[in-house]
């Protein structure tokens, strides 16, 4: 593609990897459209949805005259897949931060966790993460859990169209999931745990879908770029 082709707007599908932000990706794709195209330093670009620097997975670019189309992107359904890990829980409710409680799972059985996923079908209420980046009083909930704060979090109300358990290996159960804007992963895999009187935090997450679009089309940050160099 063109310079031109950019400017006029393009969704890149990207593969973010393990570890990156969502930010450093579509900083680390402008960059290389500006060194290697020579698109001018204002040319818009932006992504449509952030993903957790310990998820992988699709990531849709928008480019010049599409990033219009973010707002309409943001709003299709989701599909994740993972791994929940059960009878313990973090702070992150992921592997951000370290366990700080651990409960029993002797009880839990192939039928209670089919019966568990039924709880989570339709338009739930979930509170998100104290480790995540909505603003409460003008701070990032983040920010406030790494400053020790107590903050009251309100719950949101989302929609889980979708909630399939592919492999139980206590103590770790792998799921498919696919949900409304604004789901939280994490905060599924902390309410599942206590609906099932004990624990549970996430230890995998992969986005493979945003309403039509799937991973399986999308490149590596790197590759692509790779691939710039070599026009």
């Amino acid at each position: 593609m063109t310079d031109e082709d950019y400017l006029n707007g393009q969704i890149l599908l990207i593969d973010k990897p393990l570890n990156w932000t969502s930010f450093q990706a579509v900083n680390k794709l402008k960059y290389a459209l500006i060194n290697k195209l020579g698109l001018p330093k204002k040319f818009k670009i932006g992504h449509a949805g952030t993903l957790d620097p310990l998820a992988t997975g699709l990531l849709l670019v928008c480019t010049g005259k599409f990033t219009k189309r973010i707002t309409e992107l943001q709003g299709q359904a989701k599909e994740y897949t993972g791994t929940f890990f059960i009878g313990a829980t973090t702070p992150s409710y992921d592997l951000e931060t370290e366990i700080d409680e651990t409960f029993p799972t002797s009880h839990i059985d192939e039928v209670l966790i089919h019966e568990t996923v039924k709880q989570f079908l339709g338009e739930i209420d979930q509170i998100p993460p104290i480790y995540s980046a909505i603003k409460k009083e003008g701070v990032r909930l983040y920010e406030h859990a790494r400053a020790g704060n107590t903050v009251e979090i309100a719950s949101r109300k989302t929609t889980i169209h979708e909630f399939e358990i592919t492999r139980i290996a206590l103590p770790e159960i792998d799921f498919r999931v696919v949900c409304s804007k604004g789901t939280y992963i994490r905060s599924l895999a902390f309410d599942f745990g206590k609906a099932m009187n004990s624990g549970s935090h996430l230890t995998a997450l992969r986005r493979t879908k945003i309403g039509d679009y799937d991973v399986k089309d999308a490149v590596d940050v790197v590759v692509f770029e790779d691939n710039l160099e070599s026009k």
